[in-house]
């Protein structure tokens, strides 16, 4: 009883502090958003060079979290998360500093060559950052697959989810509010200040597995790899579990498609708020994608309470259903008339991210099942990677079809994302009869 009371303690504190070290995380990567518009007033940087500089950190990020997953299955979870959040916190420092690099390297305070160079320093900083925000999810991928028995890992992960979109959202709002009161500068060094905060406490309150606090591991999880595992022993087990498993490539795939839907809204909805008919402020702009990120918490929240409760762990037939939701909520913001009011576009975005964030909270778990707490960060990493390719057209494609389209890409965007979104629905049914888990049990 003694030790009962104690895991769940651990867990909770693992589950609660982890959330926490990893919202962190948006602050001192999600903040260049909210940038960008202000740096395009400033400096007259275009979209087309915002687009390619947003392409290159995703993909950098993408392979970052990639490899990151397979460290992560290996190595202590605490100490991985703070490291790759401190060498973040000090380049985002940095990067409140690039027009004075610029203006170092050039001798020059405007023009060509100072802007050139500026985005130069600008993109090299945000690809340094994003190499090490690949440490941020395969660390906690692994605490709570540890952590969590697969039976309520749905339930469990959804809340930890919601990390990213408090992250996102509190980011959103602090950042719309820093860069129409204080300046662009300010959207890097005050989230960095928090992000140091954020190592120290990550430190402080996170471990690594059970055992790390005394404690006996999960029961009823038993893999091949028990029997063997040395460093050849795991990357065999990673091969057959991950690479050669088509139901993480289904995974991997559609993770890619819902990612496009969520970066186009997380990327370019400040910008896309702010002009056109909609005129948003830099405040209200950020409160709306905020409320979006408000809403995906409650849709982790819900998805994965469904899951368990009523689809007895098979994330994925809730994943069809909810992809499925979302691009109708895109197909309705897109028929939206003229001049309706703004309320009801927030009403439908709040909608679509309640919708959207079910799939993204629960296609880790269904992929961590599959591959066992073993490989679970090997799976999420390699989904990351896909996720992340979703970069070449929310980053470099929408930048250089806005500068060449405009308002006419911008007013067709949604019934695009909806029209993908749907796509990832139908994809993943092909998922709806998979077994359970793939752990070894007994037969008996």
């Amino acid at each position: 009883m003694k030790s009962d009371k104690k895991f769940k303690y651990w867990q909770w504190r693992v589950i609660i502090c982890s959330m926490i070290g990893y919202s962190v995380f948006y602050f001192v990567r999600k903040n260049f958003a909210f940038a960008m518009p202000a740096l395009g007033v400033e400096y007259g940087i275009k979209d087309t060079s915002f687009g390619i500089i947003l392409t290159l950190v995703g993909l950098v990020y993408g392979v970052s979290k990639f490899l990151n997953g397979f460290i992560a299955d290996r190595a202590n979870a605490r100490w991985h998360l703070a490291i790759g959040l401190g060498a973040c916190v000090i380049l985002n420092f940095i990067f409140g500093w690039s027009a004075d690099l610029s203006h170092w390297i050039t001798g020059q305070e405007s023009g060509p060559d100072f802007v050139n160079t500026m985005v130069a320093i600008m993109a090299v900083l945000l690809i340094l950052n994003n190499v090490f925000q690949g440490a941020g999810f395969g660390p906690c991928n692994r605490l709570m697959v540890h952590w969590i028995p697969p039976k309520e890992l749905a339930t469990k992960m959804s809340i930890w989810n919601m990390s990213h979109s408090i992250g996102a959202a509190i980011v959103s709002v602090v950042c719309g509010s820093i860069v129409a009161t204080m300046g662009w500068e300010w959207c890097f060094w005050i989230p960095a200040a928090i992000g140091a905060g954020g190592v120290a406490f990550i430190i402080l309150t996170l471990r690594d597995t059970p055992s790390s606090v005394g404690l006996p591991e999960l029961p009823d999880t038993q893999t091949e790899l028990d029997n063997d595992d040395t460093g050849d022993g795991y990357r065999k087990f990673v091969l057959q579990k991950v690479f050669k498993n088509p139901i993480v490539w289904v995974i991997a795939t559609t993770a890619l498609m819902l990612y496009i839907v969520r970066f186009a809204v997380l990327d370019w909805g400040p910008k896309f708020l702010q002009q056109g008919e909609r005129q948003l402020s830099p405040q209200l702009a950020g409160w709306t994608i905020g409320i979006f990120e408000i809403a995906g918490c409650l849709g982790m929240l819900a998805a994965g309470w469904i899951t368990d409760h009523w689809f007895h762990s098979k994330g994925q037939r809730v994943c069809v259903i909810e992809m499925i939701l979302t691009g109708l909520c895109l197909v309705a913001i897109h028929f939206l008339p003229d001049g309706s009011s703004p309320v009801i576009m927030l009403v439908l975005l709040a909608l679509a991210g309640f919708f959207l964030y079910g799939p993204q909270a629960l296609f880790c778990v269904i992929s961590g099942n599959q591959v066992t707490k073993k490989a679970a960060s090997a799976a999420a990493g390699f989904i990351g990677l896909f996720s992340y390719l979703s970069t070449i057209f929310t980053g470099a494609g929408v930048g250089l079809l806005s500068d060449r389209f405009g308002d006419a890409f911008w007013n067709n965007l949604f019934l695009i994302m909806a029209c993908i979104a749907i796509g990832g629905g139908l994809l993943i049914a092909t998922l709806w009869n998979i077994k359970d888990d793939g752990y070894v049990h007994d037969k008996n």
